[in-house]
């Protein structure tokens, strides 16, 4: 008989830890136990998995004992609290948090680009940010067959990625607006600014370079997950009035020279990865259509016009699923 396995989702009602369930459902994964943990004002609460309701425990530093592995998705402040007590109870921690992305001696994987990295581990794996992952599913295949050197990209990035509370927002907005108010008319608490027919060209607090927190996170992410340390990425991420899912506008350039047929050789060989791209017919990949699905999608492939060894191309997906639930679930695929 194959081993099954007791999981621990932290962050189990958030929208990622709703995610996390469904997906170990539908990927069959070997659950024996199902233990879901938030915060006591959750607490109480039940989800269901494979039919069964289960009732959300309160995490504490105890709630550990027996658990295989343990899923987090709460916040980085929870996941440094808290993993330390998962892996002294012998849990493996796979995090979704910017806790430990840096951290020298905790693996930072894509299972699809270098899950090899996870056998590394010393009781905790991360989760990379979901901008990276779904720009990396993408640009690791071109990487392989040129070696990028450096990328210039735009995020156009879902409200989703912000929490549930931006996509009320996110609707309230476009009801008011439809019904003529304006001005402080508009309900915004989320935002600085209103979202609703709007694009907000801040995402995560600004450093001293005038860089966002989040558009540096690709550079230093991606070289841990390339295996490239002289990776360079001049980032903007935007934040669109768009529910789900993620879309990346990239002009990368390469070491060796570059050509559109083996550009789409090395695409749609790629695991998680879609190639969508028939301009002439309108064919392209679009957040409504990468919205709930596991692949990444590509298209717009061209070659740079304003670099002599480039390409630019353009990136969706889900930044819930593979952006943080489904790269959760694989990478504990890849422990068991």
């Amino acid at each position: 008989m194959s081993k099954s396995y007791h999981v621990a989702i932290v962050g189990a009602t958030g929208a990622v830890g709703i995610e996390m369930i469904r997906v170990l459902e539908r990927r069959n994964f070997p659950v024996s136990k199902l233990t879901l943990l938030a915060s006591a004002r959750s607490a109480g609460k039940t989800l269901t998995f494979k039919g069964e309701s289960i009732v959300v425990q309160e995490l504490t530093e105890n709630s550990f004992a027996g658990v295989d592995i343990a899923l987090f998705s709460a916040g980085g402040g929870i996941s440094k609290q808290y993993a330390p007590h998962a892996v002294a109870a012998d849990a493996v921690v796979v995090d979704n948090s910017s806790a430990f992305r840096m951290d020298p001696n905790v693996p930072l994987v894509i299972p699809e680009i270098n899950g090899a990295d996870a056998a590394q581990h010393r009781g905790i794996i991360a989760n990379p940010n979901c901008t990276t992952a779904v720009t990396l599913m993408a640009l690791h295949p071109l990487h392989e067959a040129f070696g990028v050197t450096r990328v210039w990209a735009s995020s156009y990035q879902a409200v989703s990625g912000t929490g549930a509370a931006a996509i009320i927002e996110l609707e309230e907005q476009v009801k008011a607006i439809a019904l003529g108010k304006k001005g402080t008319e508009i309900p915004r608490s989320v935002y600085p600014y209103q979202i609703a027919f709007n694009a907000l060209p801040q995402v995560d607090s600004f450093l001293d370079d005038g860089y966002t927190r989040e558009e540096m996170k690709m550079q230093y992410e991606g070289r841990r997950i390339l295996h490239h340390q002289r990776f360079k990425a001049s980032v903007t991420c935007v934040r669109v009035p768009v529910y789900r899912a993620h879309s990346v506008a990239i002009s990368a350039e390469f070491e060796r020279p570059v050509s559109l047929e083996k550009a789409y050789t090395a695409l749609r060989q790629a695991p998680g990865l879609k190639v969508t791209d028939d301009p002439a017919n309108q064919k392209y990949p679009m957040p409504i259509f990468t919205a709930g699905q596991d692949d990444c999608e590509v298209g717009r492939v061209r070659l740079d016009c304003a670099l002599d060894n480039g390409l630019a191309f353009w990136v969706s997906g889900d930044q819930i699923l593979k952006g943080a639930a489904l790269n959760a679930v694989q990478i504990a695929e890849l422990l068991v």
